[in-house]
């Protein structure tokens, strides 16, 4: 009897272990993705550029999965406009939008001032204004520029900090929140 007792208390022990692991290298997104629980097991994203003249109107979830033909969308509409490039844009980003898009109760479109930047581009940026960071998560694909006409830039924050899944920056005199799924932070620019 000890010896199965033993055998139980070790797979318990190696159950917890793992447990713990998942949880301590669990991507930080989880706490956005929660939040779009509930919404029928479907994840959307709207958004338009005033750039491009462009919109996006998409279900990029459906239970579990996510939609490579919507993904692709996405990585499209959220290109450089500037040099036409695209790159993956990070899933765990389009969460923390959508998640905070979802908490906002907000009908309209996100408007996207900035999605992917090149190198190029953001060196560019950069020159131009100190609040462009050398080594943006834009040029990863992990970050977007939002507005939204109908909520201020501290709601819209609100919402971004709530879903606890990544880094949000608040441009009060641009009127723009910048959502990425980096490290959790918090800033003004």
């Amino acid at each position: 009897m000890n010896e199965k007792r033993s055998s139980v208390v070790s797979r318990r022990a190696v159950l917890g272990a793992f447990a713990a692991t998942a949880l301590v290298a669990a991507p930080t997104f989880s706490n956005a993705a929660g939040f779009l629980r509930g919404a029928g097991d479907i994840r959307r994203i709207r958004m338009y550029s005033g750039r491009t003249g462009e919109s996006i109107d998409t279900i990029y979830w459906i239970e579990g999965d996510y939609i490579k033909d919507a993904l692709n969308e996405v990585n499209y509409f959220m290109r450089d406009w500037r040099t036409d490039q695209t790159i993956s844009i990070d899933s765990r980003t389009l969460d923390i939008m959508a998640a905070s898009h979802n908490l906002l109760d907000a009908n309209e479109p996100y408007m996207m001032l900035s999605g992917y930047r090149s190198p190029a581009t953001n060196a560019m940026l950069r020159s131009r204004s100190r609040n462009v960071a050398k080594n943006s998560l834009h040029m990863t694909g992990q970050a977007g520029d939002l507005r939204l006409k109908s909520r201020s830039v501290s709601q819209m924050a609100s919402a971004a900090k709530a879903c606890h899944a990544g880094g949000v920056g608040k441009y009060s005199r641009s009127n723009f929140v910048h959502m990425d799924c980096g490290p959790i932070r918090t800033w003004r620019g």
